[in-house]
């Protein structure tokens, strides 16, 4: 290419790289021109206007002055605008002052308001050093001015917005004053708030400006020493650059030129440099060589070089590149673009190629290890997410298909997929667990199915050897490595294909089998066979999910285990009862097993108990604990305590059994927190108790922590019962409270655990208003209202909740007239006899004569005991229910207990023979005093009679 094309074209940044390399040389000694004959014109700069130092100087003064005389002008200018401010500020603060002097409104009250108001406003007006002070009338007429002439005549200025109460200035001209003033006009109001008189001042800004006028001499002198300032600074750049530049001349310029040229075109790397417009002004030899750019390419536009798709984008974008690596033709060039940039100014583009093809292929090896790492990481994260057996083979055939196998099957032993113990070295059948299948190859083999693999098969080599097992090639090239067995090459479910065979084990057994296959393809577009890499790859991924399976089989297990036990301890049947009509249902929790329970339990004087609890914590020790806490409230109801009472009991029981499992044997206090070793502790348990009484169709219900009931009228109406929600059980330190609601008969209680509202919406209110819009239904029975929230909830039943719901419907019953009988006993014993007549006669109306006699001997005792140790009233109550209760309440709370008398013993023997008599008998605490109570079965007929339609759903 010619030298004198490459000259004329090159631009500034290539001439200032051989500035400084001539620099350089300079610093060290070297002659910048080694002709001695050679004129010295360039080794010095004159400061005359057609040198360059003496044109930088003679526009640098020019500006300098420009800068401080536009300056000097802003500052006059704004000194001006200010003095004119000052002006007018001054003439209102005057005129303000003397319009609310009382002197001023005194004499505009005065007969002659000119006699005083002429000194004054004269007076005033040399005090303030204002121009004039002049006070009118309304209507203008002068009352003082600085001329006396004028006092009495009209004024010709405006001053009607003062006469209409406002204060205004304005900028005038009068006649007696030959400059511009500010005047301020101000009205004068009397006590009324009425315009009496205006008062006008005016200040000639002339005299202001003379103030300003005396600020330019040291203006002028401060610009002065600025400009001589600047003219020292720039004769010392001046020389400063006379230095630096070493007096180069264009001789010497040309010859850097040359130097650099020569270097430009021998170094072994592409240079392509072009201009704003993306014509191309210079190309290196090596550039011509690795882009195969014809001889006349300088001058045109980088789009017309045919260089390919993304170097042509790049290059005629101009944007920053660094090492970029571009294909053109066979070779892999490393690009890097770079703008140049000449006094703030883009002149162009410089482009450096790098020929990289020798590293194409350590950089393909790089990106398959790199690749293999992200597969490996991305499987880590996918794999294991669940604790499901199936999901976790169907998340490592998601996995590796298609990013490392064409084709991937999960096969695992039976007793893995149902979360018992593998059998050792021997696996047992398999059965297919997941599998990817190739599209258009159908497999005989779907999920679910046993497999069978031919001894001589590589599935059966891996699952004797315990050890992966390649079959890299369909063509019978075996791969080099410690995995390889002999075998044919071939494959039972795809026999073109090459395949790994790895066996999923775990602590020494062996859980299944995963299979990988790939499809021998030419060309880079499908994988490569099986090489030793992938195989250790394979296993990898295999052992990773080994145990993955393994965990979710171990917890399997537990929570098949523990959703057994928790079964066992919650009620398998409701007990017989009249007071309620109830039915349940209990969902176990997919994931975790909790210690959620229900109880329906019979009461004294038919009434019934409705419990529901929730333990926290999940697992074997939660349903223990459920266990013994729902023992704990059966024999606290026994004792017929008040809800709250029983609350209370509940509480100091779990208190002292954490406190019990905080102490191992021996009294020596365990370390951490009590609990930590079997996770068995009661701390967080709730519970809510609600007791219904048929006779006074009234329940009262306490909790702590636990979610409130629904109360379902027999419109429909669906409410909670604002019961305090006292803190959970195991927490103490606050008194519990209930609550006493009346139900009408046909009214349904419902009681669940917190996992039916979880499930539904975290938030609790959320959840609430949804179970109350479910419930909101009139004429549903028990069951229908159980499968209408399960319905709801889980429409499909298939899937399970996150925690286990446990659920209980309770439809009321009224024991009516018909099945009771009170009476009040007076405190006389002579009454007794009365009583058991009384007694006699609505038991044969009930049909019950053979308890007539038993009946008259259990009162006779019971009411005697309460004339002679109680206190009165005494009320005697017969219920016929599925027993006959016979009650006798007093004022009294001494309970009576069972003695055993003495066969010398007069006495003593009353209650040992109620106990004898009846099926049970015991004592009711009420805020009255007590209630004896007893309960006596009845014949078979009547008991049979009474049990049509009471059957539990």
């Amino acid at each position: 290419m010619p030298r004198a094309a490459d000259r004329s074209r090159t631009p500034l940044s290539l001439i200032g790289r051989r500035f400084s390399g001539r620099r350089e040389r300079l610093d060290q000694g070297a002659d910048p021109d080694p002709d001695p004959a050679a004129p010295r014109r360039g080794r010095r700069l004159s400061l005359l206007p057609h040198s360059i130092a003496g044109q930088m100087l003679a526009l640098a003064v020019t500006i300098a002055v420009l800068l401080i005389a536009a300056a000097t002008t802003v500052l006059v200018l704004q000194d001006r605008k200010e003095a004119a401010q000052e002006a007018r500020t001054r003439a209102l603060a005057v005129a303000e002052t003397f319009a609310h002097s009382p002197a001023v409104l005194d004499a505009l009250k005065s007969a002659s308001p000119s006699t005083t108001l002429q000194p004054l406003a004269e007076a005033t007006r040399r005090d303030a050093r204002v121009a004039y002070i002049v006070v009118t009338d309304p209507k203008g007429i002068r009352y003082s001015h600085p001329d006396p002439r004028a006092i009495g005549l009209p004024s010709n200025a405006t001053v009607w917005p003062a006469t209409a109460g406002h204060t205004f200035t304005d900028k005038v001209i009068g006649r007696s004053l030959h400059s511009p003033s500010i005047r301020a006009v101000v009205p004068v109001f009397d006590a009324r708030h009425s315009v009496v008189g205006t008062v006008m001042t005016g200040v000639p800004v002339a005299s202001v400006v003379h103030q300003v006028n005396g600020q330019l001499p040291p203006l002028l002198g401060s610009a002065g020493v600025a400009l001589a300032l600047s003219m020292g600074g720039i004769a010392w750049l001046s020389k400063r650059l006379r230095r630096q530049t070493h007096g180069l001349g264009p001789a010497e310029i040309t010859r850097m030129y040359e130097h650099h040229d020569a270097v430009l075109h021998a170094v072994r790397e592409g240079v392509l440099i072009a201009d704003h417009e993306r014509r191309l002004l210079l190309a290196n030899d090596e550039a011509h060589r690795l882009l195969g750019l014809p001889p006349d390419v300088q001058g045109r536009h980088a789009g017309d070089l045919a260089l390919g798709p993304a170097l042509t984008r790049m290059l005629t974008s101009g944007r920053v590149a660094t090492d970029e690596v571009h294909p053109a033709g066979d070779r892999l060039l490393a690009v890097n673009q770079q703008p140049t940039v000449w006094n703030g100014r883009v002149l162009g583009t410089v482009t450096t190629l790098r020929d990289t093809t020798e590293l194409r292929s350590l950089a393909g090896q790089a990106d398959v290890a790199r690749e293999r790492l992200r597969l490996l990481y991305d499987a880590g994260m996918t794999i294991g997410t669940t604790l499901d057996v199936s999901r976790i083979a169907e998340e490592l055939v998601a996995a590796v298909v298609p990013r490392f196998a064409d084709h991937a099957v999960v096969d695992l032993s039976d007793a893995v997929l149902h979360g018992e113990e593998p059998h050792g070295d021997d696996t047992g059948p398999l059965r297919r667990a997941a599998r990817a299948p190739l599209p258009g190859t159908p497999s005989s083999r779907a999920v679910g199915d046993l497999v069978h693999f031919p001894p001589s098969s590589p599935q059966a080599r891996s699952l004797k050897a315990q050890r992966p097992v390649a079959e890299p090639d369909p063509a019978g090239e075996p791969v080099a490595g410690p995995h390889r067995t002999p075998g044919p090459l071939t494959s039972p479910d795809l026999p073109d294909h090459a395949m790994i065979a790895v066996p999923l084990r775990a602590r020494g057994a062996v859980l299944g089998l995963v299979s990988l296959f790939r499809a021998k393809r030419s060309g880079s577009g499908g994988h490569n066979p099986f090489d030793t890499e992938d195989l250790s790859l394979a296993e990898e991924l295999v052992n990773r999910t080994a145990v993955c399976i393994d965990n979710a089989r171990r917890y399997a297990r537990e929570h098949a285990t523990a959703v057994s036990l928790q079964r066992s301890l919650l009620p398998h049947g409701l007990p017989e009862q009249n007071a309620v009509d109830a039915a349940y249902r209990y969902l176990p929790g997919q994931a975790t097993t909790a210690g959620g329970w229900f109880d329906v339990i019979p009461l004294s004087s038919a009434r019934v108990a409705l419990v529901a609890g929730d333990v926290t914590g999940h697992g074997l020790h939660a349903a223990v604990a459920m266990g013994r806490l729902r023992t704990a409230v059966h024999n606290f109801s026994d004792l017929d305590l008040v809800p709250e009472e029983l609350m209370a009991r509940l509480d100091d029981l779990v208190i002292r059994l954490d406190r019990d499992e905080g102490r191992p044997a021996g009294g020596e206090q365990r370390p951490g927190p009590a609990g930590d070793a079997d996770g068995s502790v009661l701390t967080g348990a709730t519970c809510l108790y609600v007791v219904y009484d048929p006779v006074r169709r009234q329940c009262v219900m306490a909790r702590a922590g636990h979610p409130p009931p629904v109360l379902i009228l027999p419109d429909g109406t669906a409410d909670f019962p604002r019961v305090r929600d006292c803190p959970a059980l195991g927490l103490g330190g606050q008194p519990f409270e209930s609550l006493t609601v009346d139900v009408p008969e046909n009214s349904r209680l419902v009681l669940y655990t917190d996992g039916l509202l979880k499930h539904h919406n975290p938030e609790p209110a959320t959840g609430q208003e949804w179970l109350r819009q479910v419930l909101a239904r009139p004429g549903r029975s028990p069951r229908e209202t159980c499968d209408a929230v399960l319905d709801a909830l889980v429409p499909d039943r298939l899937g399970h909740p996150g925690d286990d719901i446990a659920l209980l419907v309770a439809r009321t019953r009224a024991l009516d007239d018909e099945h009771l009988a009170c009476w009040d006993v007076p405190a006389d014993p002579a009454t007794v006899a009365g009583t058991r007549a009384a007694v006699e006669r609505r038991l044969t109306e009930w049909g019950l004569d053979d308890t007539v006699f038993t009946t008259e001997l259990i009162l006779s005792e019971l009411i005697t005991n309460a004339i002679r140790y109680a206190s009165p009233p005494i009320e005697l109550r017969l219920l016929r229910d599925r027993t006959l209760i016979c009650e006798v309440s007093d004022a009294s709370s001494t309970s009576p207990h069972v003695r055993r008398a003495a066969t010398t013993d007069e006495g003593g023997r009353g209650l040992f023979l109620i106990s004898q008599l009846t099926q049970r008998w015991g004592t009711r605490y009420t805020s009255r005093g007590k209630v004896v109570w007893t309960e006596q079965s009845l014949p078979t007929g009547e008991e049979e009679e009474d049990l049509g339609g009471a059957a539990n759903p």
